[in-house]
């Protein structure tokens, strides 16, 4: 097995949690750069593709002016507009590929990264997925200026999902809030974390989109890599280590993937094993419904009847990402008056609701009705992760936040795979149906929580 470079011992020095009096710094910072970059990269990304591909065979995208742009779908003879359909299919079938090569990966990364962490710190574990993402972006940005194949996308994604990816930082982030925050107000902390990922979406999605429409695509995507980068700079020089017990560990071992399955098949914890199983479950069926859906929420605006054009686009992300903003107040003002249980539920009945008005929206005012339905469609996770956090103590957390890394890595797999090839295959009865399959799929995890 290959050894890393051992880190300070814990009998060196104190870590920063440890100091008296010391306060450690705040992860958001870091999780707001990381955000900014996947805000702006996503749609900016599938936009690229719909030009570079329909300019491939010869259909223009709705935000040209040219006579293929966005139509009704037929032609002067009642024929259906096949280059359309063939171009959303296609875009469709390249995010899959994308995300399901740097899903994969990342999948395996993540849960060798996530226990290590809880031994040789959160710092390192930080760095590398953010170093990695400043990679992929990279990489687009040659494709860009080159006109290289859009197959290198591929390839970029996979770098990034050797490092860890995104899916890296957000479950390291929540991890570093758990060995920082009290048990009592740990629901309300991850709640913060996830309203720190809407602030930053909702910003590079309105840039994005402006930038776009501006200056094309080259120099947003500078804005991503230089994001990317500034947050492995926060995290290697700026971040206080929050492990309070650090100690030299292998990376390469089959230990730290024992220490997630350790943790539901333990038999001194029979009595949280099923709730451990089944918040999970909840957690796996709401996060891959979110992930599948917002996948295809450009795609879905950019084909007709909605014809929308970049700025609409990132109006759009914003206010899908608006949702964890007014979820951390309804989080706030429901905690006031009702179990974290039913604010869950609340949160799902949002949910359920905003994807039905969007499955049938064929105007811009049902589809931003649709988005504002959505408002309190982000409250359900925070109550997870704070249940599963409370199920196992403090010596457990990083074991714990990498099986959730694990299960997000699934989610972003299994949505990869189901939304974005349904996507395609139900565009000849009802373009829309991806949304409505989603919203079926969420009384699931309502059913569970109740």
């Amino acid at each position: 097995m290959a050894a890393v470079p051992e880190p300070p011992l814990a009998t060196e020095a104190p870590s920063a949690a440890e100091r008296p009096g010391r306060r450690v710094a705040a992860v958001e910072p870091l999780l707001f750069l990381a955000t900014v970059a996947l805000g702006l990269q996503g749609p900016l990304a599938t936009q690229y593709l719909w030009d570079r591909l329909g300019a491939d065979l010869g259909y223009s995208s709705p935000n040209s002016t040219g006579v293929n742009g966005c139509t009704n779908g037929t032609g002067a003879n009642g024929s259906t507009d096949t280059p359309r359909q063939e171009v959303e299919a296609l875009v469709s079938h390249w995010n899959l590929y994308i995300n399901l090569g740097g899903f994969f990966v990342g999948l395996f990364s993540v849960t060798l990264f996530g226990p290590w962490s809880d031994s040789v710190g959160r710092r390192t574990v930080l760095v590398l997925p953010a170093v990695g993402m400043a990679v992929q972006a990279a990489i687009y940005l040659l494709v860009m200026y080159l006109r290289l194949h859009v197959g290198y996308f591929l390839l970029g994604r996979i770098l990034s999902g050797l490092t860890g990816d995104y899916n890296l930082i957000l479950a390291s982030c929540f991890a570093y809030a758990a060995d920082t925050s009290d048990p009592r107000t740990r629901t309300f902390r991850v709640a913060i974390l996830e309203a720190c990922l809407g602030v930053a979406g909702m910003l590079a999605s309105i840039g994005g989109g402006q930038w776009r429409k501006a200056q094309g695509y080259i120099n947003p995507f500078w804005l991503v890599f230089a994001a990317s980068l500034a947050a492995a700079l926060y995290a290697g020089f700026c971040l206080q280590e929050s492990v309070k017990q650090r100690k030299p560990a292998k990376l390469f071992t089959l230990s730290h993937y024992m220490a997630v399955y350790r943790l539901y098949t333990t038999p001194e914890r029979k009595s949280s094993r099923q709730k451990l199983a089944l918040y999970s479950l909840a957690f796996f069926l709401i996060v891959t419904v979110h992930f599948g859906t917002r996948d295809l929420y450009v795609l879905y605006e950019l084909g007709y009847p909605l014809c929308w054009a970049s700025d609409l686009i990132g109006y759009g992300s914003a206010a899908s990402y608006l949702a964890y903003l007014s979820s951390l107040a309804g989080l706030w003002a429901l905690q006031l008056c009702l179990e974290d249980t039913w604010v869950a539920e609340i949160g799902l009945i949002s949910n359920i609701s905003g994807l039905v008005m969007i499955s049938v929206a064929a105007t811009t005012p049902l589809m931003f009705t649709g988005y504002g339905m959505l408002f309190l469609s982000m409250a359900a996770t925070p109550v997870l992760r704070a249940k599963l956090s409370k199920l196992v103590n403090e010596t457990e957390q990083g074991a714990l936040f990498a099986s959730v890394a694990c299960v997000e890595g699934l989610c972003s797999l299994v949505a990869a795979g189901v939304f974005n090839s349904l996507y395609p295959a139900s565009l000849h009865f009802m373009r829309g149906f991806p949304f409505l399959f989603g919203a079926l799929i969420l009384l699931i995890p309502a059913a569970i929580i109740g």
